[in-house]
């Protein structure tokens, strides 16, 4: 980091673990749904909803995930209920919903978290590559708003969904065109749900983090952005960030709990950004360009 001197200081550290962005209480009696939900920063922001008083209803495909969430979400006092889903299957999502349902009554909430994500050059990407990602992160959001949005309409309810973007979705993202473009198809479906179901009290917004380490990055995220020869320096990213820092997972948390929130009902087809201005960056001169391949240490494509 640049000498304080300079004038440089960052934007401040948030507030405590466990401090409230919102009066105590004011998910008191509501359930939420949060598909992957029990790791990273799903789970931050389940973890954020716990703290507010609601109800959480945890899916996952995978059972040791199920349990991270029963673990974390207990240890802060909250009801929970897990459950195996996977979103690209409508009738899995249909189940899931049956039991969150016979659990706790009909979300209030649904965050669509889950999603799917490794990097990759375009030419090198295989078709059951793009179309496992692109069937997690756009069809599996598609699916899991539409069957929320369809019990509240034919209950006459209002809810509320909040789904998890990425800032590519209008920048593109070089070595990850499966999930840029799957991103981008989220944000989209944000902003034309939120007309569709806003008549209906239905409000659909996204919500985009930027860098926000924890502990369940994969590796392959992890080594993308802290390079070979220091695959546990993601805080090295700090001076990257026009913040002078990267996020802290709670952050993103308050943020969903706003967006979902009786105090948002009027914010409907946003999508919220939260990473210290890091997507909006440009350099006064242009870089030199190094291909995809060159930062993944690959050398020139060959045909198999």
């Amino acid at each position: 980091m640049t000498e304080a001197s300079d004038g440089i200081i960052g934007l401040p550290e948030p507030p405590a673990l466990g401090a409230g962005a919102l009066p105590a209480g004011t998910y008191a009696d509501r359930t939420v749904f949060v598909t992957g939900g029990g790791t990273g920063l799903g789970k931050a922001i389940a973890t954020e909803f716990a703290r507010l008083g609601a109800n959480l209803v945890v899916a996952s495909r995978k059972e040791d995930h199920l349990d991270a969430a029963r673990e974390a979400l207990t240890e802060v006092g909250a009801k929970v209920f897990t459950v195996a889903c996977d979103i690209r299957e409508p009738a899995e999502i249909a189940a899931a919903f049956d039991a969150a349902v016979d659990a706790f009554g009909l979300p209030d909430v649904l965050i669509n978290n889950a999603a799917a994500n490794f990097p990759v050059p375009a030419e090198e990407m295989s078709p059951n590559a793009w179309r496992t990602v692109v069937d997690i992160t756009l069809n599996g959001t598609y699916f899991c708003a539409r069957e929320f949005a369809r019990r509240h309409l034919a209950a006459g309810t209002p809810g509320s969904i909040v789904n998890i973007g990425a800032s590519y979705a209008w920048t593109g993202g070089p070595g990850f065109a499966h999930s840029a473009a799957a991103k981008a198809g989220v944000k989209n479906m944000v902003e034309t749900l939120a007309v569709e179901w806003g008549p209906y009290g239905i409000q659909v917004n996204g919500l985009v983090p930027g860098l926000f380490p924890h502990e369940d990055m994969t590796a392959a995220i992890k080594e993308n952005l802290a390079g070979k020869d220091n695959p546990a320096g993601i805080h090295d990213k700090d001076p990257c960030q026009p913040a002078m820092r990267v996020g802290r997972p709670r952050e993103l948390g308050w943020a969903a709990t706003f967006l979902a929130s009786p105090y948002a009902r009027f914010i409907s087809g946003h999508t919220l950004v939260v990473d210290g201005a890091n997507w909006q960056r440009r350099g006064l001169v242009n870089p030199p360009v190094v291909t995809v391949r060159q930062q993944m240490g690959k050398g020139p494509f060959e045909l198999p």
